[in-house]
């Protein structure tokens, strides 16, 4: 066994044993094929005010950029399926928001992954990221065989469908990279048939239609065209991932830290239409609530009512 043989063994190992589903290593070099689809999204508008999208685009396509000397790069999935519903008529808040903060979660996890890998194979140099920086999650996740990309364009798992998180270590360590994966969408479109915005078309979401766009990302006021498209949700949405047939293969996750409050999956309509802002930072106190604020999930189910406040066209 080479040592980068070995070495990826030891790390899959300790991923395991912190609770992810599934890791996988590419090599850390250019992503050429993801060049022209990241301009062509870029330029056609869909990224809507996320401005943020155009900065660092040669950081988004080359690893080494943001670490010099990067060798690999290390794809994790951290499940995050809550089966648990919130009841029929209240305003829907997407599952991977029902308990902490992802952000923190994970990055406690992946500090811990690379100090141990640093206490047992020596000096180790790289960073950990979580959503948080200009990475490629999903293209790398696919170049290392941990999925496939869906035609919603979320990574999915042949064997756990595609309620995930996704983690990367990119590290100057070199490891054994595993290969891809084929794509087992097929014929089927049932996540572009049932978004209700017409978001998707194959391979590709136009983000400035999507309604986590709309709820999270948009700080002003909701276009009043988009009416009646939301199918009560408040916070996100799980439509594609919901119809998607490889998520009959989801599983319960089991970290405590993602458990929602109770009162969370209790609250009806009525109750969420009187969210005072001191419930609000109890519910979502650790929350990627919080990143929305108490006045834009106000202004989200406001608008879920018919109630547009200061109006957009």
């Amino acid at each position: 066994m080479t040592p980068a043989e070995a070495h990826s063994r030891l790390l899959k190992q300790h991923a395991a044993r912190l609770g992810f589903q599934f890791c996988g290593i590419s090599k850390a070099d250019f992503l050429e094929d993801q060049a022209p689809r990241l301009e062509n999204w870029l330029k056609n508008g869909k990224h809507g005010q996320m401005g943020y999208m155009e900065n660092h685009f040669d950081k988004r396509l080359d690893p080494r950029l943001l670490v010099p000397g990067a060798r690999s790069v290390v794809s994790l999935l951290y499940n995050y399926h809550h089966p648990a519903k919130q009841p029929d008529n209240a305003p829907k808040i997407s599952q991977y928001a029902y308990g902490e903060d992802y952000h923190f979660v994970l990055r406690d996890k992946l500090r811990e992954l690379l100090e141990v890998l640093r206490e047992e194979i020596g000096e180790i140099d790289g960073r950990v990221f979580v959503d948080s920086a200009p990475v490629l999650e999903k293209a790398w996740a696919a170049r290392s065989g941990t999925g496939w990309v869906g035609k919603h364009t979320n990574l999915i798992n042949k064997q756990q469908g595609s309620y995930f998180f996704l983690a990367e270590l990119i590290i100057d360590l070199e490891l054994e990279p595993d290969g891809p994966i084929k794509d087992y969408c097929g014929t089927c479109t049932r996540c572009i048939d049932a978004c209700p915005t017409d978001a998707i078309t194959p391979y590709e979401v136009d983000g400035s239609r999507c309604i986590s766009y709309f709820t999270i990302e948009l700080k002003e006021a909701i276009p009043t065209s988009m009416q009646g498209q939301f199918d009560n949700w408040m916070f996100g949405c799980d439509i594609c991932q919901e119809v998607c047939p490889w998520n009959r293969f989801s599983q319960p996750h089991q970290e405590p830290r993602f458990q929602a409050h109770e009162q969370l999956l209790e609250m009806d309509g009525r109750q969420w239409q009187e969210l005072t802002k001191e419930l609000f930072n109890e519910l979502f106190r650790k929350s990627a609530v919080k990143r929305t604020g108490y006045e834009g999930l106000k202004r989200n189910i406001g608008f879920l009512k018919g109630d547009f406040g200061p109006t957009s066209a």
